[in-house]
């Protein structure tokens, strides 16, 4: 565990101290929609900023360079090969992270925009996103494994969270 926090330390330590600038963008965006007529500023300003803050900080340790470059193409290989090699709890970590990559984009969404009130949209914007990350981690040499798997991963996670917000989807 010491491991992990030395690695991914300041990326927790910023995502707690955006907390407090997020919601007063989401306030100013908010003041700045209802003076321009936006028929609901509040929730999109919300929506809008969660999907950024809680996006963020993911998307910062998924480019951060690490040392094993690869990519892994065969559906739920790389996920069977983590799972068998990996301790449980690495595994665990590993699994619960991808599904949280796009939790926040996938939960907002729907709330955010009627046209995007779907689970269908919300794969495919999920999944469009995850594979421009993995293209980007690949791309850049950053020395991560590119994998299928963490975009069939990170869209479930997506596809999940809005399943729980689905109470506040946006009208037609």
């Amino acid at each position: 565990m010491e491991q992990a926090w030395d690695i991914w330390g300041d990326v927790v330590i910023a995502a707690v101290l955006a907390v407090p600038p997020a919601i007063l963008a989401a306030a100013l965006l908010a003041r700045h929609r209802t003076r321009t007529g936006h028929p609901t500023p509040t929730r999109t300003a919300a929506a809008d900023v969660a999907v950024v803050a809680g996006t963020a900080p993911w998307i910062w340790m998924i480019l951060t360079p690490g040392t094993t470059q690869g990519v892994n193409l065969v559906p739920l290989l790389d996920l069977f090969d983590q799972l068998a090699l990996m301790s449980p709890e690495g595994a665990f970590v590993q699994v619960g992270g991808n599904l949280l990559v796009l939790a926040a984009l996938g939960a907002m969404l729907p709330v955010r925009s009627p046209r995007l009130a779907s689970l269908g949209a919300v794969a495919c914007a999920a999944a469009a996103v995850s594979l421009t990350v993995e293209v980007l981690q690949y791309g850049l040499g950053l020395g991560r494994v590119s994998s299928v798997d963490d975009v069939i991963l990170n869209t479930a996670g997506a596809v999940l969270a809005a399943l729980v917000t689905r109470r506040w989807w946006a009208r037609q």
